[in-house]
């Protein structure tokens, strides 16, 4: 079975607004919590690793 987990830094005073991640086989699983069987991301570990880099950096902020 596969593990979901969410960030203690989920955001939002209601602290709806999370993703949930999970360690898969073919990579990182990334789904949003509010809508758990509405299937999912897989991103390879790379690609996961640079996704945090440009999300930690502001790059992704939505202006």
């Amino acid at each position: 079975m596969t593990q979901w987990r969410k960030s203690s830094y989920s955001s939002g005073d209601s602290g709806t607004d999370c993703v949930e991640l999970a360690a898969l086989e073919a990579g990182v699983g990334v789904r949003d919590s509010k809508d758990a069987d509405g299937g999912h991301v897989t991103l390879d570990r790379a690609s996961f690793a640079m996704l945090l880099v440009r999300a930690k950096s502001g790059a992704l902020d939505l202006r």
